[in-house]
């Protein structure tokens, strides 16, 4: 297992990109100003897209295929994405839906709930969004420092 960053032709991760945001014009605003990881057993499994907010990180995108969820993949991004900017930012932050599928798993990898940002997914989201048959209104915010 390796972990790389893409620089060139980020959109040929599309199809991975678009498991954890369902939209590409939104993908759109943060795939060219974020840094890009491509985790690879083999073929790749998952990608990840963070941006520098001054002393802060984002997680805008992070997704791992379908057929090598539970494997830890999620999980390595993760620690891979905290190594990785431990001395250049001091929080890491993450914003998701309110799904019992994604708030549980950050919360594992050591994330407290940070904010939220009510009706992100319907005013900002061209059609309904759901995951886990729960309808995604606002955004959740999760932090951790590093």
């Amino acid at each position: 297992m390796r972990i790389e960053e893409i620089k060139e032709n980020k959109k040929q991760y599309l199809d991975l990109l678009l498991i954890a945001d369902e939209q590409e014009d939104m993908i759109d605003r943060y795939l060219e100003k974020g840094d890009m990881f491509a985790l690879f057993d083999e073929e790749v499994q998952g990608v990840c897209v963070v941006t520098l907010e001054g002393t802060t990180c984002e997680i805008k995108n992070i997704a791992v295929a379908e057929s090598a969820r539970g494997k830890g993949y999620g999980r390595k991004m993760i620690e891979f994405v905290k190594a990785n900017y431990k001395g250049k930012c001091h929080t890491l932050l993450v914003g998701t839906g309110e799904s019992p599928l994604t708030v549980p798993f950050y919360q594992r990898c050591g994330f407290v709930l940070s904010h939220r940002i009510e009706n992100f997914f319907t005013d900002n989201y061209d059609h309904p969004i759901y995951e886990a048959g729960v309808l995604l209104k606002d955004m959740v915010y999760l932090k951790m420092d590093i």
